[in-house]
């Protein structure tokens, strides 16, 4: 059995002024083919995926060229039309160059928005059919938060997508699958689809399914999978960050060719989302920074230390809101990581002030009207370490440290960064001893590290006063092509709508 392996994703920020462009992919180590791609992301979606299907006999996987992630993470815009016909272009190429095959799985996303294509993981499953011919099977992995309907399902045969936030799961599912696309292979496993859209959008930083109601409801899921054999439920969240006409929240369920069950299945699930709306779009905190920066004061006095500040809504990474504040504050013993100044970063790194000497830097700001202004810091270089995050956080690039204030650390980075371990800044050479506060962006990523793990004593959600982009008021934004009157709670619909699989 031959199979080809691709991957083409992105989360894709449409509100951001500039695009995602074809160089943004094109970089050491991206694109990538053969092994090296098998290779990639070994704890996530194309490891668990590999693993398993090379445990099987008679399995042979023919890696596709396919760009990475870009270098900019998911702190870009617009992916432009010449990246993903490029990019797409050659990988159906190589897979008509070096036909057949039996069933190709897709390592995907779900929120790439792209200039002129509406849907872009159904378009990519869409010529990859027409590529490979109607019996072959097509698999592939998604992220909770893509912005996905039926149209994929109309053109590939299985879909998984993660169910945590963070995402603990992403191994499983390329798991599943692998072991699902062998035994459509062999003929044990003939997919029946259900797929209802319900009418609800919501911002990230509160899908967090470690805590009710999010949990309560990936549980659901998980029951289902569990009582019944040959049920997947895919609960895709949604991402609001991309103004494209499939957004909002979508349930997807596969069964073994059992209609009535991935319907009711389907039914359930949807009713349960739609009685806890309220509680889903209520289920987390978010402080304005002042107020957020005024409790991590009172948090270090009564020492519960470690505060995290967290700023959720900066989308770019080179928000200057919340450092503002700290400064305007006198916060002492705080680690600000990171705000995106890629070309004072870049006259840092040329070598034009020596590590220990002092600067002053106008960093951040400018990027657009959510980043603010630049900001002046005097201080010193106390290093240039290397950037240990993955490249889809904004990784593969240096970082600067620069000391400022009483005992207060900035970290600059060229992109959005998310810090999502501590581990992640002490491996820079930054010590936790030194530092009461730790300020970062990130929307839930980062409770896998300083949630979780018990690191953080306290934790405080923050976004600036003006409904800038990443808000969790979504009416403050410019949408154009969806009505978010037509989503709860902004408007009054009138509940869950079927797509595939419904009731005649």
């Amino acid at each position: 059995m031959r199979i080809a392996v691709l991957q083409f994703s992105h989360e894709t920020v449409t509100f951001l002024p500039y695009d995602t462009t074809r160089e943004d992919f094109i970089y050491p180590g991206s694109p990538v083919g053969g092994e090296a791609l098998l290779a990639t992301d070994a704890k996530g979606y194309m490891g668990g995926f590999v693993q398993v299907a090379r445990e099987h006999d008679g399995v042979e996987l023919v890696g596709i060229e396919s760009p990475l992630w870009p270098r900019t993470g998911s702190g870009s815009g617009w992916v432009t039309q010449d990246a993903f016909e490029h990019f797409l272009g050659r990988m159906l190429a190589q897979i008509a160059a070096e036909a057949p095959f039996d069933g190709v799985y897709m390592a995907l996303h779900g929120a790439m928005a792209v200039r002129g294509v509406a849907r872009p993981e159904a378009e990519i499953a869409r010529r990859v059919r027409e590529a490979v011919g109607p019996k072959a099977v097509l698999a592939a992995t998604f992220d909770p938060h893509g912005n996905e309907d039926a149209e994929f399902l109309r053109h590939a045969d299985l879909a998984f997508a993660v169910k945590y936030y963070p995402h603990y799961d992403a191994h499983l599912q390329g798991e599943r699958a692998a072991r699902m696309l062998l035994r459509m292979l062999r003929g044990g496993f003939r997919p029946s689809h259900a797929v209802v859209k319900l009418p609800i959008i919501s911002p990230t930083v509160l899908q967090w399914t470690g805590a009710p109601p999010w949990s309560d409801l990936i549980q659901r899921a998980l029951v289902w999978e569990a009582r019944e054999p040959d049920v997947y439920v895919n609960v895709f969240f949604g991402f609001p960050w991309s103004d494209v006409p499939d957004a909002g929240m979508t349930l997807q369920v596969t069964t073994n060719g059992d209609a009535a069950l991935a319907r009711r299945v389907a039914q359930d699930m949807a009713d349960y989302a739609w009685r806890r709306r309220e509680a889903l779009l209520n289920s987390t905190q978010v402080h304005r920074i002042s107020e957020g920066v005024a409790l991590a004061r009172q948090a270090v006095a009564a020492g519960q230390v470690p505060v995290v500040l967290c700023d959720h809504s900066d989308r770019s990474g080179y928000a200057t809101w919340l450092l503002r504040e700290i400064l305007s504050a006198g916060l002492r013993r705080t680690l600000v990581a990171t705000i995106a100044s890629p070309a004072v970063l870049e006259g840092l790194l040329r070598g034009d002030t020596p590590i220990g000497g002092e600067v002053t830097l106008a960093v951040g700001g400018l990027a657009d009207e959510s980043a603010g202004e630049p900001l002046e810091i005097t201080g010193r270089l106390v290093a240039l370490p290397e950037n240990p995050l993955p490249r889809a956080m904004g990784g593969g690039q240096r970082w600067a440290c620069i000391a400022f204030g009483e005992g207060n650390m900035l970290v600059l980075s060229a992109y959005l960064a998310q810090v999502i371990e501590p581990e992640e800044l002490w491996s820079t050479g930054l010590s936790p001893a030194d530092y009461d506060i730790i300020a970062i962006k990130s929307r839930v990523h980062f409770r896998r590290g300083f949630d979780d793990s018990g690191f953080a004593r306290r934790i405080l959600l923050v976004e600036p006063d003006q409904p800038f982009l990443g808000t969790v008021r979504l009416d403050g934004l410019n949408y154009e092509n969806l009505e978010l009157s037509r989503f709860y709670p902004y408007g009054t619909p009138e509940g869950p709508q079927w797509l595939m699989g419904g009731p005649d």
